[in-house]
């Protein structure tokens, strides 16, 4: 974390040391891909409560995420308030029927055929939490002075990737919403203007009548998405 003032660098041992020998680390690593194969986003919420806590560890272990120059350029809200959650899926459908309506034009319109997606959003109000996260365009210092934020959408990516893991972990779904432009989540959430919303992410329990796009299931081969060179 950026720190006005320090400018040296110190060598730390290394703290933790998880390895493991080859074979059990390809089975690690097999079994790790048939868990993540599990992970879904979720349309369809369950009423059950979760625990605020479970949601705190998840949102720790995604600041626990790689930054450039260590700065942490994000900063995430926890909303279980209804009426705060009724505000934000308003705003949403604002601009899913302007999208809608022409807005998105007929290319991206037609990808999103297959996944059934439309202007309602009722699990913005459904979900028991809504995570809405931000990108800092820059960093300020407790003294008000500004400084640069370095790779800040690799940046979040990696900690929404993370996030959206630990999310898994816990036994939880959730979906990936980008708001487009929803502007007013800033001032909504109490948050300064060089932040910017990039993702809300609703989360819970999935409904026992919940369903998801055959098409999702589709992912792409190893092959297409590896590419090896071989010493």
């Amino acid at each position: 974390m950026y720190r006005k003032g320090e400018v040296s660098y110190q060598a730390l041992p290394l703290p933790d040391r998880v390895q493991l020998e080859p074979e059990a680390s390809v089975a690690a690593a097999e079994a790790f891909l048939t868990y993540m194969r599990k992970r879904h986003s979720v349309r369809d919420y369950s009423s059950r409560d979760v625990p605020e806590a479970v949601i705190a560890a998840c949102i720790a272990a995604a600041g626990t995420a790689p930054s450039g120059a260590n700065h942490q350029p994000w900063h995430f809200v926890a909303i279980s308030d209804p009426a705060m959650k009724a505000r934000i899926r308003e705003g949403a459908e604002e601009e899913e029927r302007a999208f809608y309506a022409g807005g998105g034009g007929d290319e991206w319109l037609a990808a999103l055929e297959p996944i059934g997606t439309g202007v309602n959003k009722p699990h913005l109000t459904d979900a028991p939490w809504l995570i809405v996260i931000f990108a800092q365009r820059y960093g300020v210092t407790d003294d008000g002075a500004r400084y640069k934020n370095y790779y800040v959408p690799e940046s979040v990516g990696i900690a929404t990737g993370m996030l959206i893991t630990a999310l898994h972990h816990a036994g939880l779904v959730c979906l990936e919403h980008t708001p487009n432009p929803m502007k007013f989540l800033g001032a909504l959430c109490g948050r300064p203007e060089h932040e910017k919303p990039v993702m809300i992410l609703p989360v819970g329990y999935p409904a026992e009548t919940a369903t998801v796009p055959a098409v999702a299931k589709r992912k792409k081969p190893l092959t297409d998405i590896m590419s090896v060179f071989r010493g």
